[in-house]
């Protein structure tokens, strides 16, 4: 118990020295206009979220990776589960509020112990559509998991899964050596179930970071180079590859600080805002639940401890699907990252 409260007090400590930093930092005295002074100017603000469609549901920081990228903080050391009372919770009311997709995170969701009661519950409840964020090394790696394409399989899940790139060198610099080759076996397993083939009806995604401090390229042309790629050398078939620009919170903006990149890095979102990409900024139809049942406007909000304006409900037991319709949206300047350039979400570029 000492030791729970020892992290979550680490914890709340980081995400308000995150925070402090993204509210000053680069941005006092106006060196760099803030994310709100560019809605204003775009004549955007406040920002306002629509329908809610999408639950995207966090069930623990738990994960047998740890990335430099991870802007969730994940690894083998994080014991921030969500119990299956919470996820009963999610599920009622996504029933209620007829809401259509469940999008499964974490950490690697596939570690919760009751990761595969949540999936057969929302398959049996028919969930219109069911994705699951997996890192692919969780199942090729771990014979405990073993039999998952088969299970995602018979619950017709959605796999989205991050692939930083098509050759070991650079996916292993960002995510540990080894990683490279495990994710390739996990991929050959889903296609070996049918993910990805034409005509499957079994959707694999691929999720595309760049590897250092700089925008995502071309999100077609990075498809096209990976399906070629993993192709060629693997005979590996998927489906789409979403690009997703590096958020700066959490583990990538300690990098940032810590390399002298951050004020750099700052100074290219803001330069690319692009006004065009706001309309498609996945807070707009989605709310994000952490491990204890918080809601928040999106995942990386969620780490950074911003929950949903107070005028709306905060928690999952109080859900009011009145109050969270056409809320204002809690914006920081991680914000930019999701509006520059083609736009970011977590169905990749937004323009």
């Amino acid at each position: 118990m000492i030791k729970s409260l020892h992290a979550r007090h680490h914890q709340l400590a980081q995400q308000e020295r995150q925070v402090e930093w993204l509210s000053n930092g680069v941005f006092k005295e106006n060196k760099l206009p803030t994310f709100q002074r560019k809605l204003e100017q775009s004549g955007q603000f406040p920002l306002r979220s629509e329908a809610i469609e999408i639950f995207q549901i966090n069930i623990g920081y738990m994960c047998n990776q740890v990335c430099k990228h991870c802007h969730v903080d994940a690894g083998p050391d994080r014991k921030e589960i969500m119990t299956r009372e919470t996820m009963q919770q999610c599920l009622d009311v996504m029933e209620s509020a007829k809401i259509k997709t469940l999008d499964i995170t974490g950490g690697a969701p596939e570690m919760n112990p009751d990761f595969r009661w949540l999936v057969s519950e929302a398959h049996n409840r028919d969930v219109q559509e069911i994705i699951v964020r997996s890192n692919l090394t969780i199942f090729s790696a771990n014979p405990k998991f073993n039999d998952l394409p088969e299970f995602f399989k018979q619950h017709t899940v959605r796999v989205c899964s991050s692939l930083p790139f098509y050759n070991a060198d650079k996916t292993d610099r960002q995510r540990g050596e080894g990683v490279f080759s495990d994710s390739i076996k996990g991929l050959q397993m889903l296609n070996a179930v049918g993910y990805g083939k034409e005509g499957s009806g079994l959707i694999l995604d691929l999720v595309y970071n760049p590897t250092g401090a700089f925008l995502p390229g071309d999100q077609k042309a990075l498809e096209r180079d990976f399906k070629k790629e993993l192709k060629n050398h693997f005979n590996i078939d998927f489906n789409q590859l979403f690009t997703i620009t590096n958020i700066p919170i959490s583990r990538f903006l300690d990098f940032l600080i810590e390399s002298g990149n951050y004020e750099g890095y700052m100074e290219k979102l803001v330069n690319a805002f692009n006004p065009a990409a706001v309309a498609g900024v996945m807070c707009k139809n989605t709310i994000s639940i952490d491990w204890q049942g918080n809601m928040y406007d999106c995942d990386f909000n969620q780490m950074l401890g911003l929950k949903v304006e107070k005028t709306a409900s905060q928690h999952i037991r109080e859900f009011s699907l009145a109050s969270l319709q056409n809320r204002e949206i809690v914006i920081n300047q991680h914000c930019f990252a999701c509006t520059a350039g083609a736009g970011s979400s977590c169905q990749g570029a937004t323009v």
